[in-house]
């Protein structure tokens, strides 16, 4: 039976209106200053006189804080109110963007984009509860429904409306725009309903510490190292603290009252074979939307908006292909539809080996193509197989975990892959160095989406 929150009732339509308007153009501001940032990297190093590996932290700052602190800002949503921390969020991520759109140098940008990505977490969490408590019954899921829409129109598109803003107004803009849309939802978070705290709810800080500073020692790493050298001490110590607070993580979450993470989940198998197979999807599809527009732009001489016309090949299937990947899982049993989605995303990057300085829409339609169905066709449908294979009661928390695994792969794939091409580049992403750099990555992304596609595989057989 579906729990009928007081708020529900408690609101007028045209309330209701205002929250669901104010989620969504928070969701879309999100997407966009990924995407963006990603298209205008090229002129943020030139603009800014930037090393590689200092303007990777653009990109890697946002990620490694969103993926950080998403399990912190859902508790926290818990302990202090949601309306609170939505807010809080989006303030917080409204005024980092201005001052990334002001920045003067690259540290300043590092910064706050890192500021960013921590009140894009706090805003997400927050809004999607607000969403839960406001709405009840069909209007819930059809809040939800638009909620995952928008987030998946921002990802298709935000290649291409942030091509054309760093074409008509310079890489600012992409932090501007996106800051202003958040200004606006702040606003109208003005008019929220009042959404106080749980009673006697606490956040299990030290889970929350530990997974956090092993997530950003890690991204530290795989970001530094090339530049640094991964011997030197700086990446070495980081190394170790990073791997002392992984191993700290279990035991820390075993004694915890309320643990942040249910890590035993993990060892339900189809529920591990789940998240695995979204982890790896989301591994390969988002480093390559994130450096393949400055390889399109440096290497292949495409202006920004051009480059995020092109990238649609790999962006829309994502928005296209869920509704064909549901009748596929009602036809053909799970194992089968996840690690062929799998697969199809592994073999549309390996097939990126094969592009070049010439490169045309023609050639790329393909990879790109293969590389968003396995996305799209599994876009839904591997949150639902995840939560559907733990008791019910666990639902909540198996989300929790399901969602951290997934954004904490492609933000570690990120920088893992932003090392490689700063380590066979030389710091300099273009030339003809680029092209083989680039089709490493692909190469490696290929066979990486493979080993994950035979252990979701094995992870599915039943047991004898």
């Amino acid at each position: 039976m579906q729990t009928v929150s007081p708020t529900a009732h408690a609101l007028t339509n045209a309330r209701k209106r205002v929250v669901l308007i104010s989620v969504l153009l928070s969701t879309l501001a999100f997407p966009l200053t990924i995407t963006g940032a990603s298209l205008a990297l090229p002129d943020i190093r030139s603009g800014l006189d930037a090393s590689l590996a200092s303007t990777q932290w653009v990109v890697n700052a946002y990620n490694a804080c969103f993926a950080a602190f998403l399990v912190l800002s859902g508790a926290l949503a818990d302990v202090l109110g949601k309306r609170r921390v939505f807010l809080g969020g989006a303030g917080l991520f409204c005024a980092a963007g201005a001052l990334s759109a002001l920045a003067p140098g690259i540290l300043v940008l590092d910064a706050s984009r890192a500021l960013a990505g921590i009140g894009a977490a706090a805003a997400l969490t927050g809004g999607s509860s607000i969403l839960s408590e406001v709405f009840d019954g069909p209007a819930r899921a059809r809040a939800f429904g638009a909620l995952g829409t928008v987030l998946g129109a921002g990802t298709a598109f935000g290649p291409t409306v942030a091509g054309l803003l760093v074409d008509l107004a310079g890489w600012r803009a992409v932090f501007a725009v996106p800051a202003a849309v958040a200004g606006a939802v702040v606003l109208l978070g003005l008019f929220f309903p009042p959404s106080p705290g749980v009673p006697g709810r606490r956040v299990d800080w030290a889970g929350a510490g530990l997974f956090t500073t092993a997530l950003l020692l890690l991204i530290t790493v795989l970001v530094e190292g090339p530049e640094r050298g991964f011997g030197s001490p700086p990446v070495l110590g980081a190394a170790v603290a990073a791997a002392v607070a992984a191993a700290l993580l279990p035991l820390a979450e075993r004694r915890a009252a309320a643990p942040l993470l249910d890590l035993p989940l993990l060892a339900n198998r189809r529920f591990l074979a789940f998240a695995l197979a979204a982890g790896a999807i989301m591994a390969v599809l988002v480093p390559l939307l994130v450096y393949l527009p400055t390889y399109l732009i440096a290497v292949v001489g495409l202006e920004p908006g051009r480059a995020g016309a092109w990238l649609l090949m790999l962006t829309v299937p994502t928005v296209a292909l869920p509704a064909v990947g549901t009748a596929l899982a009602k036809r053909l049993p799970a194992g089968v539809t996840v690690t062929g989605a799998v697969l199809l995303s592994g073999g549309g990057a390996a097939l990126l080996a094969g592009m070049g300085p010439d490169s045309t829409p023609l050639t790329l339609l393909a990879p790109f193509a293969l590389v968003g169905a396995g996305a799209g066709l599994t876009n839904g449908i591997l949150d639902g197989l995840a939560i559907g294979s733990v008791a019910p009661d666990r639902a909540g928390t198996a989300a929790g975990l399901f969602n951290t695994v997934r954004i904490t792969s492609e933000t570690v794939a990120i920088a893992a892959v932003g090392a490689v091409l700063a380590a066979l580049t030389g710091g300099a992403l273009s030339g003809s160095g680029a092209t083989g750099a680039m089709h490493t990555v692909a190469l490696a992304l290929g066979a990486a989406a493979a080993v994950a596609a035979v252990c979701v595989t094995v992870l599915l057989r039943p047991r004898r």
